[in-house]
């Protein structure tokens, strides 16, 4: 395998097609995945991750087929341990490398459980001289870790990256890792950071391993929405837009207030985008909270007072239905207005900056004080 070849191992559309089959609020799709994920178990011999599909219920058991993988797998295995032995009696450190990356990299794709892929690869990256290919073995470590859903070795593989990387990593890996942090910031909900990295990395993207070009775009997009500005500002995003119908409804109207029409955007894209993204599906509730903060605030903040009944036409929702929303946003201290019931209005209090910063000063000289405090205790 060349140095700067990466492989689409594991392949992880399966593991979103599995995701599906196992959520029963998404059976619309679950013929299309079960057909998917069929197909690719068989074309990558994946008898191990079948194994672990078919215990969960999300395909009938087949044991024929079942049969026939593993056999393929055994075959295979056999051929790249004679090979390794060969290597280690009669060649050199390169062909040793070359031979635990290939065993490595079977395991890896047949999606055999998640310690003996890793162990393999985690040998042939101690074998392994060059900083590329070291760099391209914790790649696929962290690919692993998301297949898996192994939050600890992405982590820990994602900090090797990045010191492998301030090695002397290339620019192409340099990109590529971008890619990895953002996807990775977004799925424990580290939307800015990760944001501003999948925004950084779009214009440079060649991460097809990890995700296709147009999930990207369209994570990106979804993810950056919340920090419109710069957003609406990138040619990229704006480019690919029309393709993404969805998504440019829900960007637009934000942008030109059309709010009513936001509203119905971010309703299908909760249907259509998260629900059903392995990915995204945890932050669901939150993200839709978060965006219908950011419109609320848009609007308010170009007015002094409003009526509610002018709020739920803008927004084309009941009265009863905003009441209860911004009630519940204002109590969190996530917008800064009030509501007057009596006259059904909403009057906006801006926030000062002085006491927001009086506040803090007087937090943070408490803070001083207890600490003080403590350590006078230590002395004396």
């Amino acid at each position: 395998m060349a140095d700067d070849t990466i492989l689409p191992i594991p392949n992880l559309g399966l593991s979103q097609h599995f995701f599906a089959l196992i959520n029963p609020s998404l059976a619309h799709l679950h013929d299309d995945a079960r057909t998917s994920l069929l197909e690719g178990l068989k074309a990558d011999q994946m008898a191990p991750y079948y194994r672990i599909v078919t215990s969960s219920g999300a395909l009938t058991a087949d044991p024929a087929l079942l049969e026939s993988m593993e056999k393929a797998n055994q075959e295979e295995l056999k051929k790249l341990d004679e090979r390794l032995e060969e290597a280690q009696k009669t060649e050199g450190e390169s062909e040793i490398s070359d031979a635990l990356k290939a065993r490595a990299n079977h395991l890896t794709r047949i999606g055999d459980k998640v310690d003996a892929a890793v162990a393999a690869q985690r040998l042939a990256l101690e074998k392994t001289p060059g900083l590329g290919s070291r760099i391209d073995i914790t790649l696929t470590l962290i690919r692993i870790g998301i297949f898996f859903g192994d939050n600890t070795l992405i982590t820990e593989n994602l900090t090797k990256a990045e010191q492998l990387i301030e090695e002397g990593g290339d620019w192409d890996r340099r990109n590529r890792l971008k890619v990895y942090r953002g996807l990775h910031a977004a799925s424990i909900r580290q939307f800015k950071s990760g944001g501003e990295l999948l925004l950084d990395a779009l214009s440079t993207f060649t991460a097809t391993e990890l995700i296709s070009y147009n999930d990207f775009v369209a994570l990106t997009i979804i993810i950056n929405s919340l920090t419109l500005k710069r957003l609406i500002t990138s040619p990229e995003v704006i480019s690919v837009l029309p393709d993404l119908p969805i998504l440019g409804d829900l960007v637009h109207n934000l942008y030109d207030c059309h709010y009513a029409k936001f509203f119905v955007a971010l309703a299908t894209l909760e249907q259509t985008y998260l629900l059903p993204s392995r990915l995204l599906s945890p932050h669901t509730r939150y993200y839709v909270r978060e965006m219908r903060i950011l419109a609320y605030a848009q609007l308010l903040e170009s007015y002094r007072s409003v009526t509610l009944e002018s709020l739920s036409g803008a927004f084309g929702v009941s009265v009863d239905f905003i009441d209860r929303d911004l009630s519940r946003f204002i109590a969190n201290g996530r917008l800064h207005c009030t509501i007057d019931k009596v006259h059904g209005i909403v009057e906006t209090t801006r926030p000062s900056i002085k006491n927001a910063q009086y506040e803090k000063v007087v937090k943070q000289g408490d803070i001083l004080l207890t600490s003080l405090q403590r350590l006078s205790k230590v002395l004396y």
